[in-house]
């Protein structure tokens, strides 16, 4: 199932010229649909099969776990229930089981892994991607912001404050799911973060070669424009669940191909070729002295920036159905949170109102 490590090189190693060197991976694998706990199962052997070739860095496809709902795809809204009640079942609590094995494994094998999944939270579901530092930590837990089209019949949105990047043992890491891709915006807060490595996710298997092309511009394009590298995972399903999930043949075609497992350097291009059929690790030494070296020609948030024309406002705090505001009511952290929550709104209306002053 997997490919062989480049030659030459040590994981997160020293070059010759003392650079830092990163090994990291993306998996195009399939999901296990027929059995509960299956997926997970097939997670924790791919990272033990990537520690043996001295993976550091792991990205697997956006809501892996249990699987990606390729179902809301195909069917109508008035006929995805039952499927949607089961993914509800098998949908990851965090914290829970799966947090608990990804933790243990994450820290036996000294990796970080970025894990797509779909979480349940009270009566919701989310596209969820969580980021294990190499000691087990649950370094980020964020939600996409916006799920796309079909999506929306199935998880809520996420909020702002995800949109960040964090330090882990491999570097600075920040990630986004599918589409997200597509906000420009989104991916500035990731560079003005720091980012170092984008773990970017897709579905894969979907809509045939134009979504393969747009995967690959996405990717592309935001490596460059970032100057990190970017290590994109996306599913792979078998003939047989394919027409699991579609009977019809004609609808086949709608969960067909869209495949692009790709690793990009901070010049915008592929370190190793993509994978584009079948399962595999695909797997490369990244040289993280090219952020510098691209940095230097096209930073977007330090000298090719202009901040006085243009900026990003962004709310990063977790979104909350209810904000009490009685003191009696509230802990002192949960005062602290209201004052700066007024304190912002006012700062707002007075930058509206002096922006209609000067329109006026």
């Amino acid at each position: 199932m997997s490919e062989k490590p480049p030659e030459g090189k040590r994981p997160e190693s020293k070059g010759p010229e003392g650079k830092r060197v990163v090994r990291v991976a993306a998996a195009q694998i399939t999901p296990v649909l027929d059995r509960p706990g299956g997926t997970l199962d097939k997670v924790l052997n791919t990272v033990a099969d990537a520690a043996a070739k001295g993976v550091r860095f792991l990205v697997f496809p956006e809501t892996f776990v249990p699987y990606y709902p390729y179902f809301s795809f195909i069917d109508p809204p008035y006929k995805i229930g039952a499927a949607h009640l089961r993914l509800y079942d098998e949908a990851v609590v965090v914290p829970g089981p799966v947090t608990q094995a990804m933790t243990a494994v994450a820290r036996r094998h000294a990796m970080v892994i970025v894990l797509g999944v779909n979480e349940r939270d009270g009566g919701s579901l989310y596209n969820t991607q969580l980021i294990f530092d190499a000691d087990g930590s649950l370094a980020l837990k964020r939600r996409k912001i916006t799920p796309t089209y079909h999506e929306r019949m199935i998880w809520g949105q996420g909020d702002g404050s995800g949109l960040r990047a964090v330090d882990t043992a491999v570097g600075r890491v920040g990630a986004l799911a599918c589409w997200e891709h597509y906000n420009p915006l989104a991916r500035y807060a990731l560079m003005a973060d720091g980012e170092e490595i984008h773990a970017s996710q897709f579905p894969g298997s979907m809509v045939g070669k134009i979504f393969h092309d747009q995967i690959e511009a996405a990717i592309r394009h935001h490596a460059a424009e970032s100057g990190c590298f970017v290590v994109n995972a996306t599913g792979w399903l078998t003939d047989e669940q394919r027409a699991s999930i579609a009977p019809d043949e004609a609808h086949r075609m709608a969960i067909s191909g869209g495949c692009h497992t790709a690793i990009i350097s901070p010049e915008g291009q592929h370190v190793v070729p993509p994978l584009t059929q079948g399962e595999g690790l695909l797997i490369a030494d990244c040289d993280m002295a090219l952020v510098m070296k691209r940095k230097r020609m096209m930073d977007s948030i330090g000298h090719y920036a202009r901040p006085e024309l243009l900026s990003l406002h962004i709310d990063d705090r977790p979104a909350k159905a209810v904000v009490r505001t009685h003191p009696a009511a509230l802990s002192d952290q949960e005062i602290s949170d209201a004052d700066d929550s007024i304190g912002r709104n006012r700062e707002d209306d007075h930058r509206v109102a002096i922006l209609r002053h000067q329109a006026g």
